[in-house]
């Protein structure tokens, strides 16, 4: 008699033992489900995380199958999830990339959702085989994948504003189904970008572009690494990180499969770039963060676990090993009081990088205790580059009325000429650290050009004059400059414009910037802009209508007609540019502060 309750509890403990395992995605191992088997009614499993890392289960069932939804062959899997934490939080950004699983076989990851404001979670999958077909793009074919992968699933992705445009429509008698204003398309699950360390008026700044994009920033977290991290399995988070070191934004998505070192997760692309670079870490669910709007996953990241190698349109794909290298970003704050020191690393992806140079810029500039919207920031810094000479950053920025803080002026500055460099049209330029120095003065330095004399209208070739000019500073008064003059030797005899200015007005009166298209390679447009005159200083340049041939980095003032009717004739000038304008000389003063306005005044040679 006491055999058989024996043998009862060994069933009963083997029965709860299958019935937990059936709930872990690693006991999903039965190989893929092609499409043509899955049916409407049929019921499954998808796994995810909602809190801490613990992969949990989701019932669902399939609505529907929609032929071609995103392109030719690549049909998406309609279905409805039932569970409490599911129905009580619809489908969560940061859920793409579910391994979604019938009969215990995969067939894709979770990765479109139906509209907004939905009392239903209905959502699209992505089939498993659109996404292994990120090997088909790769430039050498890697090893066959094993018969039985342990996981996968992706949707599909949009570049720049068309992220948010790509619509799949619903069938009538699937919509029917969702409640009357949650819109009758399918659009792609939002990729939390998790955003540590950084303000929020800086991320303000540069968020629509990322939104662009299809990624929905939110404020997140960083724990220590762990050696556990790259102990990955199916419905685990990881993170992409874009920006490192003293500030993190990071995309996070669920894992759909690990076969071998190889990464699958999304379900659909961050952007769309094809091979990237970015590192792989082990993300980590704070908390789900529940609304009727946008439901969203709270996530920290932790240690580097690899490489995302491929952004594609159904999936993205990363290998488990070592980090890529990233651009390091130094930026040192000083005032009269302290020095700060902020160090950035800046992911190597051709479309966002500058953006990201910039934000890194703002926030560790508007970070500072001593940062005021009154301040005026003093700038230099190099951007260091193999086998080229560095670029010079070197400007003031004083507080202005317009609504933009100063801060935001450095980085935009540092995004342009970051931007000609990075994504210059003769060579990859490999950036191996930028440096960015900046003084902080607590006061509004600048200074307007109100009027402007010569003591003499008429000068002889070679004679100096003193030209007298009266500026007007924030909230001070008036005071005069004077800065002298020289009639070059070679001057041309008659009336001469003599412009007085600050170094805007200089360059987009001489023109000489703007044209790295018509120069002959890096070292040129890094010496282009090198010369960029700054705007602390105060300038007088004589101007005489005789032609100012450019080429390349140089300025030829004073060409003569026949090397113009040369040039004419040839096919391509080697990125010759003519003006009808030369410069007969230039002259500057150090002012301590940003100098604005101008005023032309005629001198005439005898």
């Amino acid at each position: 008699m006491r055999t058989q309750p024996r043998q009862l509890l060994r069933f009963i403990a083997a029965a709860v033992f299958l019935l937990l395992a059936a709930s872990l995605p690693a006991a999903d191992d039965g190989g893929v489900i092609p499409i043509d088997q899955i049916h409407p009614g049929m019921k499954g499993v998808a796994y995810t995380i909602f809190s801490g890392d613990t992969v949990e289960p989701m019932d669902l069932e399939v609505i529907g199958i929609l032929r071609n939804a995103l392109g030719p062959k690549q049909d998406v899997i309609l279905v409805q999830m039932h569970g409490e934490k599911v129905e009580h939080s619809g489908v969560v950004a940061g859920m793409s990339g579910s391994p979604v699983y019938f009969n215990g076989k995969l067939a894709g990851a979770l990765s479109l959702k139906l509209g907004i404001f939905t009392k239903e979670a209905i959502g699209g999958v992505t089939p498993i085989a659109n996404m292994y077909d990120i090997q088909n793009a790769l430039p050498t074919a890697p090893a066959p994948f094993p018969a039985t992968p342990t996981q996968t699933s992706g949707p599909q992705a949009f570049d720049g504003a068309a992220a948010r445009e790509m619509k799949v429509a619903i069938p009538a008698e699937f919509s029917q189904r969702a409640p009357l204003g949650a819109g009758n398309y399918l659009t792609p699950i939002e990729t939390p970008l998790v955003a540590t360390g950084i303000t929020p008026a800086a991320l303000a700044q540069f968020g629509s572009q990322f939104a662009a994009l299809g990624m929905e920033t939110v404020m997140g977290g960083t724990t220590p690494p762990s050696p556990e991290d790259a102990n990955l399995k199916p419905g685990d988070m990881v993170g992409m990180q874009l920006v490192g070191g003293d500030l993190s934004l990071t995309a996070g998505c669920t894992v759909t499969a690990i076969v071998g070192d190889r990464v699958f997760a999304c379900g659909h692309p961050l952007f769309g770039f094809g091979s990237s670079s970015l590192p792989l870490l082990r993300g980590h669910v704070v908390m789900t963060l529940n609304s009727a709007m946008s439901s969203t996953k709270i996530m920290s990241t932790s240690g580097v676990i690899g490489t995302l190698t491929e952004d594609r349109t159904t999936a993205v794909m990363g290998r488990l090993g070592a980090a890529p290298p990233m651009i390091p970003l130094e930026v040192s704050i000083a005032t009269p009081q302290e020095e700060k020191h902020f160090h950035f690393d800046v992911a190597e992806v051709r479309q966002l990088t500058p953006v990201l140079v910039a934000l890194a810029t703002v926030n560790g500039i508007s970070t500072n205790t001593a940062y005021s919207e009154g301040t005026t920031l003093e700038v230099s810094g190099t951007i260091d580059l193999k086998g080229h000479p560095p670029a010079k950053i070197e400007d003031y920025y004083a507080p202005t009325d317009a609504p933009a803080p100063g801060g935001i002026q450095v980085a935009f500055d540092v995004l342009n000429i970051f931007t000609q460099i990075y994504n210059n049209p003769y060579e990859p330029a490999h950036v191996q650290k930028i440096t960015l120095d900046v003084k902080l003065v607590p006061e509004r330095r600048s200074a307007s050009i109100e009027s402007a004399w010569s003591e003499k209208s008429e000068v002889e070739p070679g004679e100096t004059i003193r030209v007298k000019v009266l500026l007007r500073p924030y909230r001070g008064e008036p005071f005069i400059q004077e800065v002298p003059v020289t009639i070059p030797p070679q001057a041309s005899r008659g009336p001469l414009q003599l412009l007085v200015c600050d170094a805007e007005t200089l360059n987009r009166t001489t023109q000489a910037f703007g044209i790295s298209s018509q120069l002959s390679g890096l070292d040129e447009l890094v010496a282009l802009l090198n010369r960029e005159r700054h705007n602390d200083r105060l300038y007088a340049a004589l101007l005489q209508a005789s032609p100012t041939l450019l080429v390349e980095d140089k300025e030829l003032p004073n060409v003569p007609l026949s090397q113009i009717n040369v040039l004419d004739q040839r096919r391509n000038p080697g990125g010759a540019r003519l003006l009808w304008q030369s410069s007969a000389g230039e002259w500057s003063v150090p002012m301590n502060q940003v100098i604005t306005g101008q005023r032309t005044l005629t001198i005439t040679v005898k």
